[in-house]
């Protein structure tokens, strides 16, 4: 389905209990909510706590009162679970090379927003009510994996830098996000296969750790009155 011109083209991703609502445009710009509606809703709130993600990667941020959902997608355990994980079909169309710089620059402002953050954060996060929940690092440790399962996901075998080691961390994210851009113009896996296609590779890396930028940012805060 095309989106009119100059629109914030969203797919939504809805499983049995969560939605996913994502800017396919703008890498990292999502949001889950219970249903269609709340999904999009919670994206739209979100939209000033995303445009300095926009403005790092230098570009205009994007404008919450144009979203157009061009794309629904059936959701799995795992978008229940918490964590976007369908492939949408926009996401298997080629990848011209100033397309891909483009998404590659709003991935990099992720990681440096999460970096910023999480050095200026306490070591330990505030808990849910029942005690839940990571304390800084481990949030840190969790993103470092998952950002090295990703990498597979497009033929990179890179290790896990450890949780001070600053120059690996550099060095894996430039690696990955130099094979990202080294895709451009290229045929992406075909569907089925293990491998995931660029497009969505940014869009699921720059969600997750703006995701958990936001929750340490949220979690550093004193517990709310009452």
């Amino acid at each position: 389905m095309p989106a009119a011109e100059g629109a914030v083209r969203v797919v939504l991703e809805a499983g049995g209990r969560l939605t996913f609502a994502a800017a396919l445009d703008w890498p990292g710009w999502s949001r889950s909510g219970r249903g269609d509606e709340a999904s999009l809703e919670a994206l739209r709130a979100s939209a000033l706590r995303y445009a300095p993600v926009a403005r790092a990667a230098g570009l205009t941020p994007p404008d919450a009162s144009r979203i157009e959902v061009v794309e629904q997608l059936r959701g799995t355990a795992t978008t229940d679970f918490g964590a976007p994980d369908v492939i949408a079909a926009a996401e298997r169309a080629l990848l011209a090379e100033d397309e891909v710089d483009r998404l590659v620059r709003l991935l990099e402002a992720c990681w440096e927003l999460f970096d910023r953050v999480a050095a200026g954060a306490p070591l330990s996060l505030r808990k849910g009510p029942r005690g839940g929940g990571r304390d800084r690092d481990a949030v840190v440790e969790h993103v470092l994996g998952a950002e090295h399962q990703a990498a597979a996901k497009v033929g990179l075998r890179l290790p896990v830098p450890a949780l001070d080691d600053l120059a690996g961390r550099a060095a894996t994210r430039a690696a990955l996000a130099g094979a990202l851009r080294a895709t451009a113009g290229s045929a992406p896996p075909p569907e089925g296969s293990k491998a995931w296609p660029p497009r969505y590779t940014i869009r699921r890396l720059a969600w997750h750790v703006l995701d958990h930028a936001w929750e340490i940012e949220d979690k550093s805060d004193p517990a709310p009155a009452g």
